[in-house]
């Protein structure tokens, strides 16, 4: 029942994406990359939320949660205040220029050669990080739901191979041979399953823990679970409390304001207040979405009391145990359905960056719209296959997948994100001055990360045991206070790299002013409720740390 119910619903949601797209020129640059600048309110808050919304986020985050309870749920609440921002203060911008990407606004403010290592940064972050992250993910939690090492009779860690290169396979004919449309579609269909399906977990989990009753159940874990929904994280946290107002808000305008794979989603709007509302609509959602994310996590750690060989376990084992068979399947057909969707969307915006930004300039001068795509296919093909071969190997990640992806990519969020900051800012900051903080803002933080975070850990590790201290409370607090935390490290070095910007600005002042230009491509009257929906928004967000 349950394999009729996955693969009868993921077939109906390839169809209707066919369907929707068939007449859609995806040859053309607007039509592949852009979905012909044709995606409406909905769509796009539904894109925005599957292209976010995926396993790496359900897995991780439950498993954080499962951990540490619903502190984690800072990365989800706090996004919206993040997509607000992004709706009423960077779209406008961005759309007025009629931009296809991130790099092209940033070489039109500074030049062709920050483009290209802007482009290459994205590249490296899209095939490293969160494309072998969503893989692998992906793989866990249907590795783990079906339990499929004893369906199979291999080994769990042949088993993620095997799902990580069967996705990956049917990813790579979505994305690279559909175009945005056929992604962003599809993901409509899947946004809907995947918050149905997503709901029907912490109702069918409270209903168990409650003998029938969700209300009950809701009752018993508040009671049972008092330490688990303290949404202020101590030192030895994941998320200090302190980190909120550093650099957690820093990754968040980053990924919703700068990242070009949830951007792409909507500049291909048919109107900048099209754009706005789509926005908008997926930052309230965003706002609820803890409910899928975070709250299973906690209603995990009760019913398996915390015993698990590992904390991203702890959500496709809940599914297992709570969700009826036909339930199960269809579930397992949103979640893969969320898994294609981020795959599918970094893979056409890698497309994107790599035919626009490096090919048509570095490869091919005088290339048609039809070859810039043709190559941006192949180069996303490549890319496909180096990230499906880096997947299974993330098993390794010590502090959990979550914790893996936001370190990984604070190397490359700080200085993107403080290049397009100065870049909107201020006219007079020269191409050098975002040259020297895109490579230097990189290695910064590699330095800290990899060499002064663990040398000034080791050394105060080495004077606690001098000093007799075998606590392990005690320990972990020395540990957490040896050197400061991934997130503070971010906000210290993105200050850092907007002054290095505005020095270099004052010594060096650039002599061709940036003037930006108007589009007619669409139209870019501003909605006129998006400050009023945005107040609200930020409100409400704020209330949930107010209960908590």
């Amino acid at each position: 029942m349950g394999l009729i119910s996955f693969i009868g619903f993921t077939l109906l949601v390839a169809f209707y994406a066919w369907w929707k797209t068939r007449g859609t020129d995806e040859k053309s640059a607007d039509g592949y990359y852009l979905g012909g600048r044709s995606l409406g309110a909905i769509t796009i808050a539904g894109s925005l939320l599957l292209t976010n919304l995926s396993a790496e986020q359900i897995v991780g985050l439950n498993g954080q949660s499962f951990s540490e309870g619903v502190l984690v749920m800072a990365w989800e609440t706090l996004a919206a205040i993040a997509m607000v921002i992004t709706a009423v203060w960077l779209l406008p911008k961005y759309m007025r220029g009629g931009i296809t990407t991130i790099p092209e606004f940033i070489e039109k403010r500074f030049d062709q050669q920050t483009k290209a290592i802007l482009s290459i940064l994205f590249l490296i972050a899209f095939g490293v990080v969160l494309l072998p992250t969503i893989l692998y993910s992906g793989s866990l939690a249907f590795s783990t739901m079906f339990d499929l090492p004893t369906m199979l009779g291999m080994s769990e860690n042949t088993v993620i191979w095997l799902c990580v290169w069967s996705i990956g396979l049917i990813g790579i004919v979505y994305a690279i041979f559909g175009g945005l449309k056929a992604v962003a579609v599809s993901d409509l269909v899947n946004a809907i399953g995947l918050l149905i399906g997503g709901l029907l977990i912490p109702y069918f989990g409270l209903s168990l823990i409650g003998d029938g009753s969700m209300a009950d159940g809701l009752s018993e874990l508040w009671t049972s679970n008092q330490d688990k929904f303290d949404a202020t994280g101590g030192p030895t946290s994941s998320i200090p409390v302190g980190t909120i107002f550093t650099g957690m808000m820093i990754a968040q305008i980053y990924y919703w304001g700068t990242n070009q794979s949830i951007l792409q989603r909507v500049f291909g709007a048919k109107s900048l207040k099209e754009g706005q509302k789509g926005m908008m609509l997926a930052a309230f959602v965003k706002f609820l979405i803890p409910i899928i994310v975070v709250l299973p996590g906690i209603i995990a750690w009760h019913i398996f009391e915390g015993n698990l060989e590992r904390a991203d376990q702890a959500y496709p084992q809940l599914v297992r145990t709570v969700l009826p068979a036909g339930l199960l399947g269809f579930f397992a057909a949103v979640l893969f359905g969320a898994v294609l969707s981020s795959f599918n969307s970094l893979l056409n915006s890698s497309a994107t960056l790599f035919g626009f930004d490096l090919y048509k300039y570095y490869f091919k001068e005088d290339a048609s719209e039809h070859q810039t795509v043709k190559a941006g296919k192949i180069f996303g093909l490549v890319l496909a296959l180096i990230s499906m071969s880096i997947a299974p190997f993330i098993a390794n990640a010590p502090d959990g997948l979550f914790s893996y992806i936001q370190q990984s990519l604070g190397s490359l969020s700080v200085p993107i994100f403080a290049v397009v900051f100065i870049g909107i800012l201020t006219k007079k900051v020269p191409a050098i001055g975002a040259k020297v903080v895109l490579i230097g803002g990189v290695l910064m933080y590699l330095c800290s990360l990899i060499i002064l975070g663990p040398y000034f850990t080791e050394n105060a590790m080495t004077e606690a045991a001098a000093n007799g201290i075998t606590d392990p409370e005690a320990l972990n607090l020395i540990k957490a206070e040896a050197y400061p935390h991934f997130l503070h490290v971010m906000g210290i070095l993105f200050v850092v790299n907007v002054v290095i910007m505005l020095v270099i600005g004052a010594l060096k002042p650039k002599t061709d002013i940036y003037v930006p230009t108007v589009t007619k491509q669409i139209d870019t009257t501003p909605w006129k409720y998006a400050f009023l929906v945005g107040g609200i928004i930020v409100l409400l967000v704020l209330s949930t740390y107010f209960i908590f």
